[in-house]
């Protein structure tokens, strides 16, 4: 018999996500996402569409007509906004303050742009003046940033960027995968041209949808690439003036074609995923963007306090952390990896690593989405405390849960 014919049905340990995403997706969630398929142009499907557009219209703080879902994982939204937006040759500036800055270069230059980049070491972030500096410099089409870089765990400033680009002509785009829902993005009043993310972090879903929000300007760069494929377009669709994108699949003109009026084939909706996406905008909205955020920044807190009350150093620039994920530097003596393992398989609690030159140097613990929540903190401090203690690590005893309490009562 093939070895297939042994394997039972899927049933995944019980985990508590505390790294840096992605975490435990809410219940209501993954309730959504068990509901039965319907057809892509059912009036109940296409129903859903416009639901999930006014919905994250709100997440995202904007009035974008052009506010969607991207199919993927929210690398998928970073690369549909570039390979839309970047027509080869243009030049881009990328500020770059940890991994997922070299990310945009990565994709940028696959766009062939010529991609400029200013850098600041891991655990810092930029001035306006720095960037405002560069541009004048560099003079690009596009400023491509990060604004929560899990990898440093810190939060670029976005607010000031907005006017600079526009006093420049240059568009302006962030990646907020990790930091929408759990710090502050207004796109509207930031002038932000484009912004993407995922669900798997403050959004407290799953990895497989990346909601994206697109300007006027923005789309009507992206207007200028247009294409209607043969087979479904008609004497009445126009072709841009510019070269076309170099993807099909993620082509945003053709997309929001699919999303618009006309509803012109161009995928299967991942109904699933869709589902997935309305609930997790649902549930923010239900809530209250600006009580979410607090929520975040409350638990964010209470980890902070904690950790240093158990004797650890924080890494970075906290005045410029991320409210939903907290660097910590691994003690000297201490095995980072061991005391990752220890958790995982005594506690059943994920703690994160990291890249690059923080490999092996800090843990990363989340504290975001369906897990912002105090009996998870707590869980986490303890369980930390009692592994740090099995190796050799001495910690005031009970220091960092009165740190957390003290958090939350005061």
């Amino acid at each position: 018999m093939p070895e297939t014919s042994l394997l039972s049905q899927i049933n995944p340990p019980h985990r508590l996500l505390m790294g840096p995403g992605p975490i435990n997706a809410d219940p209501r969630v993954l309730r959504a996402m068990s509901s039965q398929l319907v057809g892509q142009y059912d009036p109940a499907m296409t129903g859903y569409m416009n639901e999930v557009m006014a919905l994250y219209r709100e997440v995202f703080r904007t009035r974008n007509r052009w506010t969607l879902l991207v199919d993927g994982t929210s690398r998928a939204g970073i690369e549909a906004v570039l390979v839309s937006a970047i027509r080869p040759g243009d030049k881009v500036l990328v500020p770059v303050f940890g991994r997922f800055g070299h990310l945009l270069c990565e994709i940028a230059r696959r766009c062939r742009a010529e991609v400029h980049t200013i850098e600041a070491p891991w655990g810092e972030v930029f001035t306006p003046d720095q960037i405002e500096d560069a541009i004048r410099r560099v003079k690009p089409r596009l400023l491509l940033t990060v604004q929560g870089d899990t990898s440093t765990t810190m939060l670029q400033p976005l607010e000031h960027l907005g006017e600079i680009c526009r006093r420049h002509g240059v568009l302006f785009y962030t990646d907020a995968t990790a930091s929408l829902g759990g710090n502050v993005l207004d796109t509207d009043r930031w002038g932000l041209d484009a912004v993407s993310a995922g669900l798997q972090k403050c959004l407290g879903g799953p990895s497989g949808s990346s909601p994206v929000t697109l300007s006027e300007a923005m789309v009507s760069a992206i207007g200028a690439r247009r294409r209607v494929e043969e087979g479904i377009r008609t004497d009445a669709h126009q072709d841009g003036d510019e070269e076309m994108i170099g993807s099909n699949y993620f082509d945003l003109g053709m997309i929001m074609d699919y999303w618009g009026p006309e509803r012109l084939n161009h995928h299967t909706e991942a109904t699933s995923m869709l589902f997935a996406a309305r609930e997790c905008a649902r549930i923010m909205v239900e809530e209250g963007m600006d009580a979410l955020i607090a929520r975040h920044a409350l638990h964010g807190r209470a980890m902070l306090n904690g950790i240093r009350g158990m004797g650890l150093e924080v890494f970075g620039d906290v005045n410029h952390k991320m409210n939903n994920v907290l660097g910590v530097v691994i003690p000297a003596g201490v095995h980072g990896e061991e005391v990752r393992r220890r958790l995982l398989e005594d506690f059943h609690i994920e703690i994160g690593t990291s890249f690059g030159p923080l490999a092996g140097k800090i843990w990363r613990i989340g504290t975001m989405g369906y897990n912002a929540r105090k009996d998870c903190v707590l869980q986490t401090l303890t369980a930390l405390e009692a592994v740090l203690n099995r190796q050799g690590f001495a910690t005031v005893q009970g220091a960092a849960m009165q740190a957390a309490w003290d958090t939350y009562e005061g």
